[in-house]
């Protein structure tokens, strides 16, 4: 009896569901214990899904019935980000200048770093161009990898991978260069590291995360612009 409930468990969407909440919620709780950067909750959660998975035997697909729908609210979760923006406002029309150069510059640096980089470690095209909109959120880099020719399922690894990298690494990075200026601090974080990144921003501050937030959005629409040219010049020049 036990065994036909689980199997008729692990066939709905509410597995799915509840076992993502579940690893991210001690993901959650092992962070506020330990402070520590490398116990961010979506790795942790992660992490603890994978093995799951895999000790239990259970296909992706069986898990992504329910897995979809916390991926469904991605995009309501990211539009949210906006609220800290608003009210740092003033500050954004103070600074714009400076603030939409930095996020162009980010952008347009870190596609030519991953052309550049994949060119000479000799990747096969695809992988390369899977690559190229790391830095971005899911849905918007999923479309710009599809745009340019690369493979969408390793791009959101990719971008998985970006945005935790961002979020453990981000702080020591910025404190390593001596990066003190928030809005400086925020527009780097969130143009590298998209949502994932800005988390840790708002945990640096207001004005950090409403930085990162803005960065998302517009180093997501920068992306869509300039991949395709720095693609197709490098692809001349190389």
């Amino acid at each position: 009896m036990q065994t036909n409930f689980l199997e008729a468990l692990f066939s709905t969407p509410l597995f799915g569901i509840l076992s993502s909440l579940l690893a991210f919620q001690i993901g959650v709780l092992l962070y506020k214990k330990t402070r520590c950067s490398a116990f961010n909750p979506v790795l942790v959660g992660m992490i603890l899904l994978i093995l799951f998975l895999h000790s239990t035997g259970t296909d992706f697909e069986s898990y992504n019935l329910g897995g979809a729908y916390i991926s469904f609210f991605l995009g309501p979760a990211t539009v949210v980000l906006a609220v800290p923006l608003y009210k740092k406002i003033a500050l954004l029309k103070s600074s714009a200048f400076p603030i939409l150069a930095g996020i162009f510059a980010g952008t347009f640096a870190g596609i030519s770093s991953i052309l550049l980089m994949a060119k000479i470690c000799g990747l096969e095209e695809f992988l390369s161009l899977s690559l190229v909109p790391k830095s971005v959120t899911t849905p918007i880099g999923m479309e710009v990898s599809k745009q340019i020719g690369g493979l969408p399922a390793v791009t959101v690894a990719a971008i998985i991978i970006t945005g935790i990298i961002g979020a453990v690494l981000g702080p020591a990075v910025c404190r390593c260069f001596k990066i003190k200026d928030r809005v400086a601090l925020g527009v780097a974080i969130g143009t590298s590291s998209h949502a994932l990144g800005t988390t840790k921003a708002i945990e640096l501050g207001e004005t950090e995360g409403a930085m990162s937030g803005l960065a998302i959005g517009l180093a997501g629409l920068i992306t869509v612009g300039l991949a395709p040219l720095l693609v197709s010049l490098f692809e001349k020049l190389f």
